[in-house]
């Protein structure tokens, strides 16, 4: 089976990943953009809820909103007109592996939610051309909160992200990546809650009513876990915001 399913499930939701508005500005306003017109590249922008906040953020700005799946982007131009911010959003529909612009033309790159389909070694390295010398880098990634974990939690995040790490190694990878002045804070669990996963358990217990295949059951079987497994367990794993800068 494709991924169209898997996509679909999450479309017409607030957000596809944990975040919301009052993080997304306080990780903008640690970007402190300079002066003029801001050059924004959202990456996996989903159906857009940042890609919006940040285009109300900043006064001067064009936000270029990358994501492989259609839907999501005509969902975010829909949002983005009736939110009067039209005229600062371009999209593309292209994956996040294949980008083809030119080097050093963005002054923020930014990643919530997204940066795990690469992994965050990776994507730096990818992207770090895009930025211009003194460009920041702002993303949110899956972090181990404690040392020692239960194995119900460890279990399903190896299974689903082998290589999830903590803040301090995720630090020292953009440090060894040429970043500088990084800084970081952990999104509260409402940020999980409100926008994210209330909206896609209603969604998932209303599509678990339907007729599907073996593999869509699977599939929505999985996501009520992972849910479920937050909600014992967030004291033990997280997200959080990070927040570096390129070196000149």
């Amino acid at each position: 089976m494709d991924d169209s399913y898997f996509f679909s499930i999450y479309e017409g939701l607030p957000r596809q990943g944990p975040g919301d508005n009052s993080c997304t500005a306080k990780a903008f306003a640690l970007t402190a953009p300079p002066p003029g017109k801001t050059e924004i590249i959202d990456i996996g922008c989903g159906n857009g809820m940042q890609t919006i906040a940040l285009a109300k953020l900043c006064s001067d700005c064009m936000i270029t909103a990358i994501d492989i799946y259609q839907p999501f982007l005509d969902e975010l131009e829909e949002r983005a007109e009736k939110e009067g911010v039209e005229e600062k959003i371009k999209t593309i529909c292209t994956s996040m592996d294949e980008l083809d612009f030119k080097e050093e033309i963005f002054d923020i790159l930014w990643a919530e939610g997204s940066i795990f389909i690469l992994g965050v070694e990776e994507a730096v390295s990818k992207w770090k051309s895009l930025l211009k010398p003194g460009g920041k880098i702002a993303f949110t990634e899956a972090v181990w909160i404690t040392e020692e974990r239960t194995a119900v939690a460890e279990e399903f995040w190896l299974n689903g992200y082998p290589g999830m790490k903590n803040e301090e190694e995720i630090c020292h990878i953009l440090e060894s990546a040429g970043f500088k002045n990084v800084k970081k804070f952990r999104l509260p669990d409402s940020a999980w809650l409100k926008d994210y996963y209330i909206p896609l358990e209603k969604k998932v217990m209303k599509l678990k009513g339907e007729k599907h295949d073996k593999e869509e059951e699977e599939i929505l079987d999985f996501i009520l876990s992972e849910i479920e497994i937050f909600r014992k367990y967030s004291n033990e794993y997280g997200y959080a915001f990070f927040i570096a800068e390129k070196i000149e």
